[in-house]
């Protein structure tokens, strides 16, 4: 399934500043039978959106009309625990198109990473700039720039580097997934393999 192309983000973002959130905040297990990956976003962080009647918490970020954009900023060691691929689903599928933090869980990554969500891990000191940026002003910009890899609060153009894979770079920025990168070699697949004995 091919995603839209990552280029260049600019966003507001919503602040989480929660450490070690783990996969089973992010999508409860119970919310786990669907294979489609979509509704996902509706249960995201259920347990800390809603209270038993399935009534808005009011003071979870998500719940607050002040915050908004394509970017999730989380705390460090975001994304631990169980490597299932709804939590990935659930962040997409909600609308989040980039995830900072300042360390991830590997498995998590790799999961935001095939479906076309950004996962940009900054140091402890640049995360901390964009929560007190954020906090002074929710309608704070940030730009993701993934040809560049860069991350800018364009408020006062501070900025940062980060690092990806540069398979899963040139996957996102031209909107695929495995199978499309491997759709798109099929010429030369067949080429190689006309060219063996069998």
């Amino acid at each position: 399934m091919a995603y839209d192309k990552f280029e260049i983000l600019k966003s507001t973002a919503v602040p989480l500043p929660i450490e070690n959130v783990d996969t089973d905040q992010i999508i409860p297990a119970r919310f786990l039978k669907a294979t489609e990956r979509v509704g996902f976003g509706d249960n995201l962080f259920r347990d800390w959106r809603y209270n038993a009647d399935n009534t808005p918490k009011a003071d979870f970020v998500l719940n607050n009309p002040i915050y908004k954009g394509k970017i999730l900023v989380g705390g460090k060691n975001f994304g631990s625990g169980s490597s299932r691929e709804h939590a990935a689903w659930a962040i997409y599928d909600y609308g989040f198109r980039c995830v900072v933090s300042s360390f991830f869980a590997d498995i998590f990554r790799g999961n935001c990473l095939n479906i076309g969500v950004l996962p940009v891990q900054v140091s402890p000191e640049f995360l901390d700039k964009i929560y007190k940026a954020i906090e002074a002003n929710p309608k704070t910009v940030l730009e993701i720039n993934l040809s560049k890899q860069t991350i800018t609060l364009l408020e006062n153009g501070e900025q940062e580097s980060f690092e990806i894979n540069s398979y899963k770079k040139e996957n996102m920025l031209n909107g695929y997934d495995d199978i499309d990168y491997l759709t798109k070699m099929k010429a030369e697949i067949q080429e190689f393999a006309e060219a063996r004995p069998f």
